[in-house]
């Protein structure tokens, strides 16, 4: 059967210009049925009927509908991602925070590695609902599995998923059951990691600004810095500790409140880059150089730290092992295959020029 653009069989329609299966079964002159089974890669149809299909959607231009395909296979292939614990309705507008900015590369990798899969990804913005309207939700779409960045550990979605038995993997929250896993970085050690790096230029006074207090992220960073003293048998001053936030405002606030008081500590480290720009803002401000007057640390290593003056030594967190571990586990979690245990992806001290030695007045 030669099929061309040209020649559309008696009873082809389009409905609004959209080519459908019904349209592909006339024009290769086969049954919607037929269609189904070779868009699903079954064997039960002939060469000759897969060929015409293939020819029809290829000169047609057809997309298949991965909705219908699901309900076809009895089988969906569609996760949802939900980004953390909010109540706001239009999730972008936090997702955009500066705050936020390492979850994009973090999504990008996610994204890939479903993509890879053959899975289709849903953004889940949590609304005001219950957790069980949350969850009937998700069943409505046909959801196999969920990703949750983020979430606040009490956040009662956690605790609705595992009694309903969706697999769900969890991003910077530690949470592990029967159905559920969980990945984040080694913060504790990327924290000691940085710490070490200035202790071993010379520094003994080491301020550090983190987040507000019960920030679990900032908590587990601000340990690693403690433990670090520790290892070496040094006093760690907490005088020099600032809980302020993760945004750069935070940063410039925290340097400022330790400047009005002090001027002792030759090092600041920060709880993430976003807040490590604040303090290089804060810096340049006061007429300090860096490194010169002060070391500054950050965390995260995102596109940003290397653009700074002086580029920023930071903690690199390995969004692309990250983002395949996520959906890795996910997969086994769907298909039964295994428990899959929680990933703890190693962090990585990437030195550049906003340490050196400390000066003189130490």
């Amino acid at each position: 059967m030669n099929l061309s653009l040209g020649h559309v069989p008696a009873g082809w329609k389009r409905v609004r210009g959209v080519v459908t299966s019904n349209d592909i079964a006339r024009l290769a002159g086969v049954s919607r049925a037929t269609v189904s089974r070779v868009l699903n890669g079954s064997e039960h149809t002939s060469p000759e009927a897969r060929e015409r299909v293939r020819e029809a959607i290829a000169r047609t231009g057809y997309v298949p509908d991965a909705a219908a395909r699901s309900l076809v296979g009895q089988r969906s292939h569609t996760i949802a991602l939900s980004l953390f614990s909010t109540d706001a309705h239009h999730i972008h507008s936090y997702f955009a925070r500066p705050s936020n900015f390492f979850y994009h590369d973090l999504l990008g990798s996610i994204e890939a590695g479903a993509t890879e899969a053959g899975y289709d990804i849903l953004l889940v913005p949590r609304k005001r609902e219950s957790a069980d309207s949350y969850v009937r939700a998700l069943r409505a779409r046909r959801i196999v599995g969920i990703i949750m960045m983020c979430p606040d550990l009490t956040d009662a979605r956690i605790g609705a998923l595992e009694e309903a038995g969706i697999p769900t993997v969890y991003v910077d929250a530690r949470v592990q059951g029967l159905r559920a896993t969980f990945i984040e970085t080694d913060k504790i050690d990327g924290a000691q990691q940085a710490t070490s790096h200035l202790l071993e230029l010379g520094h003994q006074r080491i301020a550090f600004i983190g987040a507000q207090a019960g920030s679990v992220t900032s908590g587990q960073r601000e340990l690693g810095y403690q433990q670090a003293f520790m290892r070496r048998g040094l006093s760690c001053d907490m005088s020099l500790v600032r809980h302020e936030g993760f945004e750069p405002e935070h940063g410039y606030a925290g340097t400022m409140s330790l400047l009005a008081q002090r001027s002792d500590f030759t090092a600041i480290e920060a709880v993430s880059d976003m807040v490590a720009f604040g303090v290089l803002r804060a810096l340049y401000e006061r007429g300090l150089s860096v490194p010169g007057d002060m070391s500054v640390t950050g965390f995260d290593d995102n596109i940003l730290a290397g653009f700074t003056t002086p580029p920023l030594t930071t903690v690199r967190q390995d969004t692309a092992r990250m983002g395949r571990g996520v959906v890795a586990r996910l997969r086994d979690l769907i298909e039964g295959e295994s428990k899959p245990l929680p990933l703890i992806v190693p962090t990585q001290l990437v030195v550049r020029q906003s340490t050196g030695a400390p000066s003189v007045r130490d």
